[in-house]
């Protein structure tokens, strides 16, 4: 136990935050100086309908939900012994199954047992976890018995200081690592001050390490951690917000926010994230400057290209593409031949009867078939999307999955499908990014016949 919970000791810590904790992001808080780094709270069930797929050409591990055929964990060899891994879960059996399925990804698992959003609290999951302490024992045992790496949990303070030590004290009896502590109950928001008086009772209490969170709002610079662990008396300290809005807040050294702005863009494109992601995260670090000029600049952008022309990395984003493009080559250098293959009849076009072209390829090989609306109501199991189809397929011939690539003029978007070196795309608009790459699918799936 003690070399598990001195992993958590003396230690300045990346709290785990919703669509902003992705890899690209622990990463960049890692080489400014964080010591761990938590992923965002990812509910067991994802885990459990999902595939581990080994992205050799990003050098990555990706967990892939076979609902739609998203990455939503990615993890790399960087951050093998700094990532924790946060869960929502309620379920002692499926917390089980997602850790034996991820522990030799990650460097630890932590519970959530803070979060007060409500789809957290109606699934008995976050903060509801707070007032049932038989299930948090029956969680944190199962796991702490049956798993290879240390186990941890997040909360929130009670009301008052016995309710939460008398918590704590339970939770430490169950053999976890160390604990992390939000020094609000579930109904405080940050406009509520932090009860670093409540923090400094617990961490003198008990044996383990304790992580105090929540004092985001005077953490202005690098200095003011120290400050925060002072007062707060805790071993160490988990930052949220303050690295939401300055990821180099890690580090001694003062960074521009511009630099640092370039800094997450090049992990971004480095590990493949969306411009959705993208954007937001950049979003959080620009704050009130988005009312600037070139903050407005930068919320017109709507494709990754016009961020990279923004921020100066077109070059950078151009060799990134090309050494993508070229790494897949150099990967799957068969996978056109196993899609040949699967075709019985490689087709380089199809004339129907009338004498209308079915298929045809533009002068960049990208092979259009025609036609290929994506209408939802069509269908009604989420098996039968044809992003679901066309994944289930590369997985099985292919070993690899599609690599979908938006492209978008005047608010319609149009995607193309990469599939065993073949590129695929529709004539047709769509009004969404994600109905362009189930439209781009259908076109793929169209042509392969499946």
């Amino acid at each position: 136990m003690k070399t598990e919970s001195s992993k958590y000791a003396g230690k300045t810590i990346l709290a785990p935050m919703v669509k902003i904790g992705t890899l690209p992001t622990r990463i960049l808080a890692l080489r400014y100086g964080a010591d761990l780094v938590y992923s965002e709270e990812i509910i067991d069930w994802k885990f459990l309908r999902s595939k581990r797929v080994v992205n050799e050409v990003r050098n990555t591990i990706d967990y892939i939900d076979d609902t739609d055929g998203a990455v939503f964990f990615q993890t790399c060899p960087e951050e093998k012994e700094k990532v924790i891994l946060q869960i929502g879960t309620c379920d002692p059996t499926r917390a089980l199954k997602v850790g034996q399925m991820t522990q030799d990804d990650i460097s630890g698992i932590d519970i959530n047992m803070g979060c007060p959003k409500e789809f957290s609290i109606k699934g008995g999951m976050g903060a509801a976890l707070l007032t049932e302490p038989e299930k948090i024992e029956s969680i944190l045992t199962t796991l702490i018995s049956n798993l290879k790496i240390p186990v941890t949990c997040k909360i929130r303070v009670l009301p008052t200081i016995e309710e939460t030590l008398k918590l704590c004290k339970m939770i430490e009896s169950c053999g976890v690592a160390a604990i992390a502590i939000h020094g609000r109950t579930r109904y405080e928001r940050p406009l509520h001050n932090n009860r670093n008086n409540f923090l400094n009772e617990i961490a003198q209490q008990l044996t383990i390490p304790v992580i105090a969170n929540g004092g985001s709002k005077e953490i202005r610079q690098h200095e003011d951690i120290e400050v925060f662990r002072t007062e707060s008396g805790c071993s160490s300290v988990m930052l949220a917000r303050a690295a939401e809005w300055n990821p180099s807040i890690f580090s001694k050294e003062k960074k521009d926010q511009i630099e640092v702005i370039r800094d997450f863009i090049r992990l971004a494109l480095q590990f493949n994230l969306s411009f959705t992601h993208t954007k937001y995260t950049i979003q959080m670090i620009l704050r009130e400057s988005q009312d600037s000029e070139h903050g407005r600049k930068f919320l017109s952008t709507q494709v990754m290209s016009e961020i990279c022309i923004l921020y100066n990395l077109s070059d950078f984003y151009e060799s990134n593409q090309l050494m993508f493009s070229n790494n897949v080559s150099a990967e799957k250098r068969n996978a056109k031949d196993h899609l040949n293959a699967a075709c019985s009849d490689p087709k380089k076009s199809r004339v129907s009867e009338d004498g209308d072209v079915d298929e045809a390829q533009d002068d960049d090989g990208v092979l259009i078939v025609p036609q290929c609306a994506f209408i939802r109501g069509q269908y009604k199991n989420v098996e039968n999307l044809p992003k679901n189809i066309l994944l289930k397929f590369t997985r099985m011939k292919l070993s690899s999955v599609p690599y979908y690539v938006i492209t978008n003029e005047e608010k319609r978007f149009r995607a193309t499908v990469t599939v065993g070196g073949q590129i695929f795309r529709t004539n047709l608009w769509e009004k969404s990014k994600k109905a362009a790459e189930q439209a781009a699918a259908l076109a793929c799936v169209k042509y392969l016949e499946l």
